[in-house]
């Protein structure tokens, strides 16, 4: 690492792309993580939960912004959700 900020104070033109670089890098990881760990649709252990799309709230938006969107659940599709939890 040494060379590398020896280059960097040679080249004091580079130091901004570093910064840029670093933020993006740290910035998509964060996004990442937060993602795997936060969200529905992410689904880490298959074995213990094999259908996890039902553990999903159809009145709570998935997205990350939603603008004016209001959920209802389907009729039909309950009906069917109701028919197959009895059995």
């Amino acid at each position: 690492m040494p060379g590398f900020f020896q280059m960097l104070m040679k080249r004091k033109e580079l130091i901004p792309i570093v910064g840029f670089m670093a933020f993006a890098a740290t910035g998509s990881s964060s996004v990442a993580i937060y993602f795997l760990f936060h969200k529905n649709d992410v689904i880490l252990n298959r074995t213990s939960n094999p259908e996890p799309w039902e553990r999903v709230n159809p009145s709570k938006p998935q997205k990350f912004v939603t603008i004016n969107q209001k959920w209802k659940p389907v009729e039909s599709l309950e009906m069917v959700k109701s028919m197959t939890k009895d059995k």
